[in-house]
């Protein structure tokens, strides 16, 4: 099968750090096509960016629509313009964010998630609510660390989010963690060992799920909120992605 991901900024070596994390939990026979929009934000940081952000990344999944895609992933943890998406695309959407909060309920009763910034906070629990898991978190954290220095690998900002997590298991009686960033996906592993718990990084999550959607010849349903965008004329630097 044929999975997109699409990472919805800009940042290429954040796209080729996605891109291997899901190639390394993919099936054999899977192939991960990892895209990136040509326009928008380098990193999704808060409500603003992720306005900029949906355009392009739905550009991406048109492209990948045409070109035989049987799923496409969402790698930005807050689920950046994931309806809209499961409107547009005619393939199964799955969003990294909704992805890690359902694998972390299979694997323990309480879950946090340990996010970058503190912006980020109040979108993730809206989408937790929203997917009626938020009785599930015991609390979303930010380690204060910007996407970008995920990039570089910087030891300050995994020692932040680390010392979240020994917060969250201390404090909030988490079970389980999940990583609020896909540029924290090689992390899950390092962190799982460290601090003795599931660690789930939704890039991971959302492929595994994407696979079993695929497998089960499962597709989005037309019957709501969800069916295609009716036809209609969009004007200005939008008219290319009129239904």
């Amino acid at each position: 099968m044929r999975l997109h991901v699409v990472n919805p900024n800009t940042t290429a070596s954040m796209t080729a750090k996605i891109a291997a994390a899901a190639r390394s939990v993919a099936l054999p026979d899977t192939v991960i096509d990892a895209r990136q929009p040509a326009m928008g934000p380098v990193s999704i940081e808060g409500f603003y960016d992720e306005a900029f952000a949906v355009p392009g990344m739905l550009g991406c999944i048109r492209a990948a629509d045409r070109d035989g895609a049987d799923a496409h992933i969402i790698a930005c943890f807050d689920d950046t313009g994931l309806d809209a998406a499961r409107a547009a695309a005619k393939a199964p959407v799955i969003g990294i964010g909704e992805a890690g909060f359902h694998m972390a309920s299979l694997v323990a009763a309480r879950f946090a998630v340990v996010t970058t910034l503190g912006v980020s906070i109040v979108p993730i629990e809206h989408n937790l609510r929203k997917y009626g898991l938020a009785e599930r978190c015991a609390r979303v954290r930010a380690a204060e660390v910007p996407v970008l220095a995920l990039e570089e690998r910087n030891a300050g900002a995994v020692g932040k989010i680390s010392a979240e997590i020994t917060a969250a298991i201390r404090d909030d009686r988490a079970e389980a963690i999940v990583l609020g960033c896909a540029g924290m996906a090689e992390l899950a592993g390092e962190l799982a060992a460290a601090h003795g718990l599931p660690v789930i990084d939704g890039v991971a999550a959302a492929v595994t799920l994407a696979e079993s959607v695929v497998r089960l010849g499962l597709t989005t349903s037309r019957l709501g909120p969800y069916a295609a965008p009716r036809p209609k004329t969009y004007s200005g630097p939008f008219s290319p992605f009129q239904p």
